[in-house]
């Protein structure tokens, strides 16, 4: 059995001992309570002091293999940026949450690193995805913006500091870049420049290039507004209606600007490339603007007009005839749309054909009716008022046309999403092409939006820009020899189409308008245009200017058309009368095979035919703002007077250790380098061309 030990009592009381434990457990546990408390009170002031004052400005919310994009909380941008060298390609400022404060973005799209998600509560959503690259050399990122109720409006603005923006649309002003021009928020739709001279004109696509390599595509079906405000940004923003105003683009950034366009850019048509008729490139086209009372006093108009023509040896020509001379010539009573098949009955016996047998005409045409022709009233009479864009009654009873006014008259416009009026128009537009000879049809009238025009919620298949686009499809039927007033998402069809109509001036409204006007629809895909006739045609008089005349002539000459409406023997002496022979033949003989070269490089490619000088010289920043020379193809530099009494200027010559020769002189000059204070007298135009 083990032995026990007593054990000795401890010589200090147990109680005494445990009282005092639990009098020191107490005042620590105090004091660490205390501790604790204003642990975490600092703790909750570095928390705020972290977010609102220390934390840093910028933070990644999304990278590529190349590039990257940053939240920028105090300017409420997104920022575009390199990589490896942290250069800015392009400044997003988010204009929908200027008064949020937004200190840090967090993506709630989890672990996925191609995509970022945030949401502004009770405002708007945002997804960024990277998408796969078009090739090795661009990436881009889908940017999405969803609001959360229907009365949100959504605003991104570009900005265009150190960056030159090209591309959107047209204007009757063209700048080149557009960095300086000024447009009022406005629908982006091409508009009728006549009605609404600070709209946009007749070529726009949704696709805009900047300087810095990157481009922004929009998604199409999207309706929005926009604004351009000179030298600070661009902006885009959503319309409110009754539907979600989503506000929807594609980023992408290439090497350089070049490299941007031809990657993104030259792909804007997902459809095969199609050549207009080119045979119009040979022929100069005479604008005629003749007010004769009847249908055989204008054919005898333009007999002698074509004589005169002939015996001024300059050659043969197209006469392009206006809405109203179509209409006489045809006998129509300004019916504004050819009439229903049975009036062709008397059409023979009013016109002689063998005064017009030899001459080359053009007819123009719209899809407008006036309310009195009678086209329209026999619909009528036939119910079929759904010929017509119309307004259907709440109880769909029936249909109201809607009216609008065309050139001074109130009209009628065509329902082009109805398969038997589309017909039926097509039927009489052949019909009297070949009645009248007609090689060439214009058609114009498509621009603007009727339904939003009056405030009326559109059909689905007219929302936004699809008229003038199921316009454009109507004309190609024709074969490739129609000819459009406005054209957008058309770049791919056989169609040639009319620049906007300039003032008689040296302005940016004018000839110096010309060369910004030619290398936008260009870039755009739109190489087949022709140009507005020399001296402009907002102006009702005939051009007497001698100087504007022959400058107006030298830049037409390497353009796809020589467009005339003030005829030589009219404006100026017999020596500008010459001169105007020999600039036709130039074109015909040095232009024009050089455009139907290049315009196989385009089916081919996408590349545009006529160049900005930055095509071969992507990074010489001096080369992004010049705006009075361009390129054929590149081989070719043309650089034309612009300003009224000079005989010099300096010219860009681009591409360091290219060669470039004068062709009139046989001088050889350095590419990448400015020739100064050149000699041009009035009767020359620089052209050099690129050597070995």
């Amino acid at each position: 059995m083990p032995y026990n030990r007593p054990r000795n009592k401890s010589p200090i009381p147990g109680v005494a001992w445990d009282s005092r434990l639990k009098e020191m457990n107490e005042t620590w546990k105090g004091a660490i309570a205390c501790l604790g408390v204003a642990m975490f009170f600092m703790m909750t002031i570095g928390i705020i002091y972290w977010q609102v004052v220390d934390q840093p400005n910028k933070n990644w919310i999304l990278r590529g293999s190349a590039s990257g994009l940053i939240w920028e909380r105090k300017a409420h941008s997104i920022i575009l940026q390199t990589l490896n060298d942290e250069k800015n390609l392009l400044e997003i400022n988010v204009g929908n949450f200027q008064d949020i404060e937004v200190p840090f973005v967090k993506n709630l799209c989890g672990l996925n690193k191609t995509e970022f998600c945030y949401t502004w509560d009770t405002t708007a959503n945002l997804k960024i995805s990277l998408e796969s690259s078009h090739s090795s050399n661009t990436e881009c990122y889908s940017i999405k913006w969803t609001p959360q109720h229907c009365q949100v409006k959504l605003k991104d603005c570009f900005s265009m500091s150190n960056i030159s923006w090209y591309g959107g649309a047209s204007v009757s002003t063209q700048h080149w870049p557009l960095n300086n021009i000024n447009m009022e928020s406005q629908p982006f739709l091409i508009s009728k420049l006549t009605k609404n001279p600070t709209g946009y004109g007749s070529v726009l696509e949704r696709y805009f290039l900047g300087s810095t390599g990157v481009t922004i595509m929009i998604a199409s079906d999207i309706p929005l507004s926009l604004s351009v405000e000179r030298n600070k940004h661009f902006c885009f923003e959503s319309i409110l209606g009754p539907e979600t105003a989503f506000l929807q683009y594609t980023v992408c950034v290439s090497a350089n600007i070049t490299s941007a366009h031809q990657e993104v850019g030259s792909q804007l048509s997902e459809q095969r490339q199609r050549l207009p008729d080119t045979d119009i490139l040979r022929l100069p086209v005479w604008k005629y603007h003749g007010t004769e009372e009847s249908a055989a006093k204008m054919e005898r108009a333009l007999r002698s007009f074509f004589n005169k023509l002939q015996r001024h040896h300059l050659g043969e020509g197209l006469i392009m005839l206006n809405e109203s001379s179509t209409a006489l010539l045809c006998n129509m009573d300004h019916t504004r749309l050819p009439v229903m098949r049975r009036r062709f009955h008397t059409l023979r016996h009013v016109m002689d054909r063998s005064l017009l047998k030899s001459l080359k005409l053009s007819i123009t045409l719209s899809p407008y009716a006036n309310i009195i022709s009678e086209s329209f009233q026999i619909s009528l009479q036939e119910g079929k008022e759904q010929f017509w864009l119309s307004r259907h009654s709440e109880s769909g009873g029936y249909s109201a046309p809607l009216l609008t006014k065309w050139k001074g008259q109130f009209s009628v416009q065509l329902n082009v999403t109805s398969q038997a009026a589309v017909l039926w128009y097509m039927d009489q537009v052949r019909l009297l092409k070949q009645r009248v000879g007609a090689e060439y049809v214009v058609l114009e009238g498509g621009e603007g939006n009727l339904f939003m025009e009056q405030a009326i919620q559109p059909p689905v298949e007219l929302k936004g820009d699809k008229y003038i686009c199921i316009l454009a499809l109507m004309a190609a039927t024709l074969g490739n020899s129609s000819i459009m007033s406005a054209s957008t998402r058309s770049s791919h069809l056989p169609l040639f189409v009319q620049m906007n109509p300039l003032q008689s001036d040296w302005s940016y409204a004018g000839l110096k308008g010309i060369i910004p006007s030619v290398l936008h629809y260009s870039l755009l895909g739109y190489n087949f245009l022709i140009p507005d006739a020399i001296g402009g045609t907002l102006s009702n008089k005939f051009l007497t200017d001698e100087e504007l005349y022959i400058r107006w002539l030298q830049i037409l000459t390497f353009l796809p058309v020589m467009s005339f409406s003030t005829p030589p023997w009219v404006c100026c002496n017999n020596w500008v009368l010459n001169l105007t022979r020999h600039y036709i033949n130039k074109h015909l003989n040095f232009v024009v095979p050089l455009i139907i070269k290049y315009s196989k490089e385009w089916l081919s490619s996408g590349y545009p035919v006529f160049r900005p000088v930055w095509w071969l010289s992507p990074t010489e920043s001096v080369s992004f703002t010049i705006d009075d020379e361009f390129l054929i193809g590149d081989e070719v530099l043309v650089a034309p007077i612009t300003e009224q009494g000079q005989n010099q200027r300096d010219i860009f010559l681009p591409r360091e250790g290219q060669k470039w020769m004068d062709t009139s002189s046989g001088q050889v000059f350095d590419g990448g380098t400015f020739i100064r204070n050149y000699s041009v007298s009035l009767l020359d135009v620089p052209v050099f061309v690129r050597t070995s």
